[in-house]
């Protein structure tokens, strides 16, 4: 082209997560059998909707009216059932106004970023969800502004860090936090959240708080919704039923808007965030049509119970398989369905190898991590991968230097995730004695 096309640096963004799958896939072609480990999708996994989910959904799809464009914001009925719940809790009340409908939070994340001035820069969790940071690079096109997850105390987050970077960086507007967190499985906890929220009222700034896995949480955790902590701080909460109900083939999040009208300058970047939403009409009509129904039926509670104990399961099996091997920092998960793992540092480098009989697979592989600038756990991950078609994610995609991996809790056999997990582990000590 005769000129750049896209702004400095972005054009080499990635986002592992998805390009795995591109090599696993090759690897599949070759004879291994290959373990899905990388991606959130309950689905994917083998989870069966049950039947009266499905009939809610057939009941509203011969409805004429979940064919046609419903309100910008989302349907009516549906983000009144949604304020009666938040405001049943009694923290920041919200009205239907205060509530926009996106076709996932992929969407609603793009407009959250993208509607901010470039010099607007938004303070994120390190490791962090790689779509928010993707999203605040590509509005800034400079290097994200983060914050310390300590994996040496169960990725809770450094306040310290996150109150200097708000004090030696003007440009700072915002703080973004995932919780229950995603990649790391750590629930915040109440006075973490209102330490957080003070540093916002302190220094003028608003709150982003990634929600979607609010009602997904074990081993005796609680969450608490940022509603319930928020004050009069302007705040943005996304959530959606991608993995709660789970429907992630729905693309059907929305935001709550917290304190809209009690600054200006916030009042305006909603609007425009709304703006752009009217550009595109409306999100889908049919999942938000049945959120409601779903929600209120009487078997909703029980199976997510059912769901929330076999997540709660598999953290432990795979804590358990992971947590005595000296190389690594291994966290219990408590909500999501995700664990992050740290190895030690400089326990990783460019010259450790394991076997891999396949020789076929051994050379499609060793071209893809002899390429320049490939970090120490891509290396691992892509091997290990090869060795035993265990498909997990690097842990420095997450813009974090830690190295490391990041694997999901969705199996549903026992004995299959306990399978895997010890396999993984042999396999971590192979790889470093090497």
């Amino acid at each position: 082209m005769r000129i750049e096309l896209v702004p400095p640096g972005t054009g080499e963004l990635t986002y592992e997560i998805r390009n795995i799958v591109n090599v696993a896939e090759k690897l599949q072609k070759c004879g291994v059998k290959i373990n899905w480990e990388n991606i959130g999708d309950p689905i994917v996994k083998g989870e069966i909707i049950p039947e009266w989910m499905k009939e809610i959904v057939a009941k509203a799809a011969m409805d004429n009216r979940t064919w046609g464009y419903c309100h910008t914001r989302g349907v009516l009925e549906t983000r009144e059932f949604i304020c009666d719940r938040t405001n049943s809790r009694g923290g920041a009340r919200i009205t239907p106004d205060d509530i926009i409908f996106f076709n996932g939070l992929g969407d609603a994340i793009a407009k959250i970023y993208g509607c901010l001035r470039p010099e607007a820069r938004v303070l994120m969790p390190s490791p962090s969800y790689t779509t928010h940071t993707l999203g605040e690079v590509g509005h800034a096109h400079s290097a994200p502004s983060l914050f310390k997850l300590d994996p040496s105390n169960n990725w809770y987050p450094d306040i310290e860090d996150l109150q200097n970077h708000v004090r030696y960086n003007p440009n700072i507007c915002a703080i973004m936090l995932i919780n229950p967190d995603n990649p790391t499985g750590m629930v915040y906890t109440r006075e973490m959240l209102e330490e957080i929220v003070a540093v916002a009222r302190e220094n003028d700034l608003f709150i982003i708080a990634d929600e979607v896995y609010i009602n997904i949480v074990y081993n005796g955790e609680k969450t608490v919704p940022i509603s319930d902590v928020i004050g009069d701080v302007p705040a943005i909460s996304l959530k959606g039923i991608s993995k709660e109900f789970p429907w992630p083939g729905s693309r059907c999040g929305w935001i709550e808007v917290y304190n809209g009208n009690n600054d200006e300058r916030f009042r305006k970047y909603i609007n425009l965030i709304l703006t752009g939403k009217m550009n595109e009409v409306c999100s889908t009509t049919l999942p938000q049509t049945v959120i409601p129904e779903i929600v209120s039926h009487p078997g909703y509670s029980s199976y997510l119970a059912e769901r929330i104990a076999s997540y709660e399961l598999m953290s432990n099996i795979t804590f358990d398989c992971l947590k005595d091997i000296p190389a690594l920092q291994v966290n219990r998960t408590n909500g999501a369905f995700y664990m992050a793992v740290a190895f030690k540092d400089g326990l990783l480098n460019d010259k450790q190898t394991i076997q891999i009989d396949n020789t076929e697979v051994k050379e499609l592989v060793h071209g893809l991590i002899s390429q320049p600038g490939v970090s120490p756990d891509k290396r691992f991950v892509y091997q290990i991968l090869a060795a035993t078609g265990i498909c997990t994610v690097p842990l420095s995609s997450f813009s974090t230097p830690l190295q490391g991996f990041r694997v999901t809790l969705l199996e549903k056999s026992e004995e299959e995730c306990r399978r895997i997990y010890l396999t993984l582990a042999g396999k971590i000590q192979e790889y470093i004695a090497s």
